[in-house]
């Protein structure tokens, strides 16, 4: 049987009450502390989901002395806490994403190698169970060869969301807008199952960026942007990615190759069509046919969070057995990688090479 593994959450902001209640969820797993600045808040978060207190990750590291550090800081602010639990011991599963750059990102997963730490990614869409029936059928090779993998994400966040007391929307805190943030989740999933497909890497990217429905003394950065991607073996991808859509609808996956197509908006699939016609594939439209289709797309916190607990259980899990992680730290910068990318290109004005 597993261990009990204890659990601090560093950050109280809105992700970490998904994280918490994920934790609550799970029978191996207990949140002993939270870290945040505002006694306040943080007591009241303490209170509602368990644990003690802490002013900051370096009391929590040094005096709760958990099992694993869940960071859900600000995204420029993974580094620090990863480092300090790193140097006890002590294992990270960190949000996206890992943090604002590569560079600091490599930082992290040095820090994990030295201190012989597991360091783990949140990528819950990986989890999403109709994202995970896309990535077996094309791991089986039912799309065939591909032709395009499009992820399209046409959010809104009202004025509320980039005010001045927030970090998103910042350079320093959030690294961009509409693409590292509220996008980087189906990127991830597009480059993961192209991968399984035979595709290979995102190898070049081209795009643009823009600010269309808030003004530039709100945000620091992009609320809109749209991207070209070249895979390894010449498969093409898009990206639509903004946070100025009003009112707001599902995130989409499409995968389409020469012999299938399946497309997916949010938890729901709305398109699954093959060359071969198998007896499992009426089960699997029936299954997947009444799933959500607006999480997040107008409320960061409509998000389900079922996704995180199999996220965090599958972390927890590799702790207990010494298997690989699903998403280490190496895996966790491949949508990264690309957005900085398309960030790149769109200074350049140019197509940029991702190595």
């Amino acid at each position: 049987m597993s261990k009990t593994y204890r659990i601090g959450i560093v950050g109280v902001g809105a992700i970490a009450e998904m994280h918490a209640r994920a934790i609550g969820d799970l029978p191996n797993a207990e949140l002993v502390a939270a870290s945040c600045r505002t006694r306040e808040k943080g007591e009241r978060f303490a209170s509602e989901y368990g644990g003690k207190w802490f002013a900051d990750f370096s009391q929590l590291i040094g005096e709760a002395r958990p099992d694993v550090v869940s960071i859900c800081t600000p995204s420029g602010a993974h580094l620090e806490p990863t480092v300090a639990a790193a140097e006890r011991g002590i294992h990270v599963l960190c949000e996206k994403p890992l943090e604002i750059n590569l560079e600091r990102a490599e930082q992290m997963i040095q820090a994990a190698e030295r201190g012989k730490i597991r360091l783990g990614g949140i990528f819950p869409q990986r989890f999403n169970p109709v994202v995970r029936t896309l990535y077996d059928a094309a791991a089986a090779g039912r799309f065939g060869p591909l032709a395009a993998a499009v992820a399209y994400v046409p959010w809104w966040r009202d004025d509320d969301y980039y005010s001045p007391s927030r970090w998103q929307g910042t350079i320093a805190m959030d690294g961009g807008g509409a693409l590292i943030n509220q996008s980087i989740h189906t990127i991830d999933a597009i480059q993961w199952i192209a991968a399984a497909a035979g595709a290979g890497p995102v190898t070049k990217v081209f795009g643009w960026t823009a600010q269309r429905g808030h003004p530039p003394e709100m945000i620091e950065v992009e609320d809109t942007a749209v991207a070209a991607l070249q895979f390894a073996d010449g498969t093409l991808g898009s990206v639509v990615a903004s946070t100025a859509m009003w009112p707001g609808t599902s995130a989409r996956i499409h995968v389409s190759g020469r012999d299938g197509t399946a497309e997916v908006h949010d938890q729901q699939l709305v398109n699954w069509q093959f060359r071969d016609e198998q007896p499992a594939d009426e089960q699997i439209r029936q299954r997947h046919a009444g799933g959500v289709t607006d999480g997040g797309a107008n409320d960061p916190m409509a998000i389900d969070y079922s996704n995180h607990t199999r996220n965090i259980d599958s972390f927890l899990s590799s702790l207990d057995t010494g298997k690989p992680l699903a998403i280490d730290g190496p895996e966790a910068c491949r949508a990264l990688a690309i957005i900085r990318g398309i960030y790149d290109a769109m200074q350049a004005g140019q197509p940029v090479d991702i190595g």
